[in-house]
């Protein structure tokens, strides 16, 4: 919620707390408190791992969709050139965003556990205070000291499977997500593509990539809303029992619309990532064929 680079950049920390925390109103009453308590790295909180590994998983995710056509065509067709069905580009599209899930899922937990780890430090009288009237107050520092340390963390105390906390959702969110994406950029291409040409001009590239952009994040937001929750419960009191309990939980405390926080920003952000998204997956087509040839 998230085909990008990640076709749809989830980097910043106010989506991840709009998404977990209830008590922000909307988009800007979140980048205020973010501001006020942590100032600008506020934003940025748990974004080197997924920013180092976001290039293996889109080369992946584009790479497996490719080859998985690719395949499809040669089976059912004969030829790898075959022009492919919809179904053909809905299937290989679902199997690009499954495969992401297991490279994505270690970093998705580090990065809503940094975002979301409270920053309300607690404090508590020490035990070396020079007297019990006047007690030395410790400050203990947050939990996880940055994403290796977190992705250890979590590691030793949930075990192996708590690096892949959420992935229920996580499946069902790049599943119908890059199929939708992968599907909706196939059909735009072809709407604007001109008369008497195979493909849509650089102009036509760009209108698809952003539009596909968005309606994938449309799709996907609903679960991608339960996949943080879900990988951000696993700090202190657990609410949530799995997938199932965190949609009825959520919808009954905060309503339907609770589904669709972040719905905005997603979309407004996802249309010009996905316009140089697909330029670029299109070069890059043309160069390797051009070599190939």
């Amino acid at each position: 919620m998230s085909p990008t680079p990640h076709p749809w950049p989830e980097h910043l920390s106010r989506m991840v707390r709009i998404q977990t925390e209830p008590k922000y109103t909307g988009i800007w009453h979140c980048i205020r408190d973010i501001y006020r308590q942590e100032r600008v790295r506020g934003f940025y909180r748990g974004l080197s791992l997924p920013v180092c590994t976001v290039s293996l998983v889109s080369s992946v995710s584009f790479g497996t969709y490719h080859h998985c056509l690719a395949h499809i065509c040669k089976f059912r067709y004969g030829s790898t050139e075959a022009k492919p069905t919809k179904a053909d580009v809905t299937l290989s599209g679902c199997a690009s965003g499954l495969v992401r899930v297991f490279l994505t899922s270690p970093t998705e937990v580090a990065k809503v556990r940094l975002q979301t780890q409270t920053q309300e430090q607690q404090r508590r009288p020490s035990a070396s205070g020079p007297s019990a009237s006047s007690p030395v107050w410790a400050v203990p520092g947050p939990k996880y000291r940055g994403p290796l340390h977190c992705l250890t963390t979590v590691a030793r105390e949930e075990g192996l499977q708590g690096l892949y906390k959420g992935s229920s959702a996580l499946l069902l969110r790049e599943g119908h997500s890059f199929a939708t994406y992968f599907l909706s950029y196939a059909v735009l291409c072809e709407w604007l593509t001109p008369a008497g040409h195979s493909q849509p001009d650089v102009l036509g590239v760009l209108v698809a990539g952003g539009c596909a952009g968005v309606l994938a994040w449309a799709v996907a937001t609903p679960m991608d809303v339960i996949k943080s929750r879900l990988q951000a419960d696993g700090q202190g009191h657990r609410r949530y029992r799995g997938l199932l309990h965190c949609v009825v939980t959520s919808v009954r405390e905060e309503g339907l619309r609770v589904l669709f926080r972040g719905l905005a920003v997603n979309c407004c952000r996802a249309f010009p990532v996905n316009m140089a998204v697909f330029v670029t997956y299109e070069a890059v087509l043309r160069l390797t064929r051009g070599l190939l040839t």
